[in-house]
């Protein structure tokens, strides 16, 4: 298994799908970093040379914001607008759709499971009239 910014990226698969594996490439952005690096897209990753694979990892390096650089950013910019209190901001502090989505069905990724309401057992009461 190739290792490219920390992460092993599956040998089997063709070189263009693998760097997907990587928090922040998607398929436009492994295009291009393919292209620089000038190796071929249906290339397995398997098949790589070590040269070709320290190529990979230095023009993501250069070039991009993965992992856990992108996760930090992405963190506190939801922080940030949790701190001024923004439409949005409230929508993350309340675990709910911040993008316009209805809640009124649906939205069970974001709320989590069903939380019962009122529902109670009643107390069993005794039929003999003596007491326990």
């Amino acid at each position: 298994m190739p290792r490219i910014v920390g992460i092993d990226i599956p040998k089997e698969k063709t070189i263009k799908i693998a760097l997907t594996y990587i928090y922040g490439i998607g398929a436009t952005f492994s295009d291009r970093i393919l292209k620089k690096a000038g190796i071929e897209p249906n290339k397995r990753a398997k098949d790589l040379k070590e040269e070709e694979v320290s190529r990979l990892a230095t023009i993501i390096q250069k070039s991009y914001r993965v992992e856990g650089e992108l996760k930090r950013e992405v963190s506190q910019n939801v922080r940030h607008l949790i701190g001024i209190k923004t439409y949005r901001g409230l929508r993350h502090r309340r675990s709910l759709p911040v993008r316009g989505q209805r809640t009124s069905t649906n939205a069970r990724t974001r709320k989590g499971p069903r939380k019962s309401i009122g529902v109670k057992k009643a107390a069993k009461k005794s039929t003999t009239g003596k007491g326990k």
